[in-house]
């Protein structure tokens, strides 16, 4: 391959959008952003870049291996560019606005990955999502996943899974049990994968206490896992048990206003462990293989920035959730006449009713490749609308 070839590659995982999925992409965005004015929250646009200290701030620590690095030829320090957004909107709550009482923020834009999250997964990705902070109350939650899955719907999602999960459950078996946090994190490794083999080794070494874990792997499926949990771990301390109840909580009021969405619970999904707090999710759409938008609640968020506060929010992938769906409008073609005023009037009637209008410019070669397309054209003393190919 030839350098002027090479020259026009893009790095694998990077794609450009072109005009007719760009035009998908924006239409949601633009619904979305819409949706989340009219519940209150604010737009922000954060940087694409930052120091690096500050983007693996908070939630921002499981991103380091995401995170992009390059150095500042101003201050010498490095920094990063975002794979995530939350930590940059937990600086802006924290210092930007330190207003007192809820706080609602939503944004869009793109974020940037080391490594595909998943075989296949793109390294530049348009993130778009809402963030809630100062309530500590399970309503906040379901104001998010109401958001979350009033987005997908926009998207035009037929089929909806909404995967639950709450670390509380996993933090509240660990009460008491003071184990170290080498022990901890092989706990949590096991419980990633499912290992039950390994699990019950590695309980033999452990408290007797810490038995109850043994069955966390077994309660994934659907919602009448809580149930089952609550059965086997109503010896479990009050974390365990408000736990249950605030999954139980989400469940029944998201069936009385999404009855289309299917419900999977898995109590050993421990998703975002290290910054989540409470209540987690993964949202599956038209049978994908994986998540397109996810989320929680991540309180003392901000702690790090300098103001500890309540925090709960979701972040969808844009570019997934629009697939390879394309839109084209129809076109109209104007011929080039600035001086007739009645021509003028009617492609300024036409773009202010959302239609396309395109000038043909003096000399310029058109092609309508589209039925649908459109042409107007002086005939019987006034100008009319047209087939294309008329």
């Amino acid at each position: 391959m030839s350098d002027n070839q090479e020259r026009w590659l893009l790095p694998e995982g990077v794609q450009d959008v072109l005009p007719e999925q760009a035009a998908v992409l924006e239409h949601l965005r633009r619904r979305c952003l819409d949706m989340y004015a009219s519940y209150g929250y604010e737009l922000v646009f954060p940087p694409l870049l930052e120091f690096r200290e500050s983007l693996l701030t908070g939630v921002g620590h499981d991103l380091a291996l995401s995170t992009f690095s390059l150095i500042d030829q101003l201050s010498g320090r490095q920094l990063g560019l975002r794979a995530d957004m939350t930590p940059q909107v937990a600086r802006i709550d924290a210092h930007c606005r330190p207003i007192s009482g809820v706080a609602r923020y939503c944004y869009a834009g793109t974020v940037l990955h080391t490594l595909p999250q998943h075989l296949g997964a793109p390294r530049c990705m348009v993130q778009m999502g809402c963030e809630l902070y100062g309530y500590a109350g399970i309503e906040a939650d379901l104001e998010m996943l109401d958001l979350l899955l009033h987005s997908l719907k926009l998207a035009g999602c037929r089929q909806i899974v909404l995967e639950l999960g709450h670390v509380g459950i996993f933090r509240g078996l660990l009460q008491g049990l003071n184990l170290e946090s080498s022990v901890e994190a092989e706990l949590f490794d096991i419980l990633q994968r499912k290992a039950k083999p390994e699990l019950k080794v590695l309980l033999r070494q452990l408290p007797s206490a810490a038995a109850a874990l043994n069955v966390l792997p077994d309660l994934a499926g659907d919602v009448s896992v809580i149930k089952r949990a609550r059965s086997l771990l109503q010896q479990g301390s009050a974390t365990v048990l408000a736990a249950l109840d605030d999954l139980q909580h989400v469940v029944d009021r998201l069936k009385l206003a999404f009855p289309e969405v299917q419900f999977y619970v898995d109590l050993a999904e421990l998703r975002g462990y290290h910054y989540h707090t409470g209540l987690s999710y993964a949202a599956y759409v038209d049978e994908s293989r994986f998540e397109v938008a996810k989320g929680g609640r991540y309180d003392a968020v901000g702690e790090a920035f300098g103001r500890s506060r309540s925090a709960t929010g979701f972040s969808m992938d844009v570019l997934a959730l629009c697939g390879q769906q394309t839109q084209r409008k129809a076109r109209v073609f104007a011929p080039d006449h600035p001086e007739d005023k009645a021509l003028q009037a009617y492609i300024r009637q036409f773009r202010q009713q959302g239609d396309v209008v395109i000038v043909i410019l003096p000399g310029q070669q058109v092609s309508a490749d589209r039925e649908s397309d459109l042409q107007l054209v002086f005939k019987q003393g006034q100008w009319q609308l047209l087939p294309w190919n008329v």
